[in-house]
């Protein structure tokens, strides 16, 4: 009987060990697709100004 309430008890903290391990994993996993389309918007929007940049300096160049 004790041996049983022992093992149960331990069973009983390896799965909340793996319920927590599980919900991190998918908390980092749902950080980091926010922070690589923080990071794209960002890339995109720099590129996007170099671009205006050199246009319209190109633009003033010709007339």
């Amino acid at each position: 009987v004790m041996f049983n309430a022992v093992l149960e008890n331990a069973c009983s903290e390896q799965g909340a060990r793996m319920s927590a391990m599980d919900s991190s994993s998918r908390n980092a996993g749902e950080m980091l697709d926010r922070l690589t389309l923080t990071y794209n918007r960002t890339r995109q929007a720099s590129i996007t100004t170099e671009l205006i940049e050199i246009i319209s300096g190109a633009s003033a160049l010709e007339g």
